[in-house]
């Protein structure tokens, strides 16, 4: 692991380091996970523009989005 520096305005680190007291961890364990998932949601978002535009290039046709809504559908009983 690398050791860095890291400027946290006074309120921020108060609220890390409550945080940290009741997660049972130490601050910098808090921060490396609050990161993790930071960027576990960026790449997901990532993830979605491209499907997004992907969409938008080529987009579905009616038949296509029968076929889905027809095996999501709800069996009638």
């Amino acid at each position: 692991m690398e050791t860095i520096q890291v400027v946290l305005d006074s309120k921020l680190l108060q609220a890390t380091n409550l945080a940290a007291k009741r997660q049972k961890v130490n601050r910098s364990a808090l921060i490396r996970e609050a990161l993790q998932q930071h960027l576990k949601r960026l790449h997901e978002l990532a993830l979605e523009e491209q499907d997004r535009r992907g969409y938008l290039a080529h987009p579905q046709r009616e038949e296509e989005i029968r076929i889905w809504e027809d095996a999501a559908a709800w069996p009638e009983l």
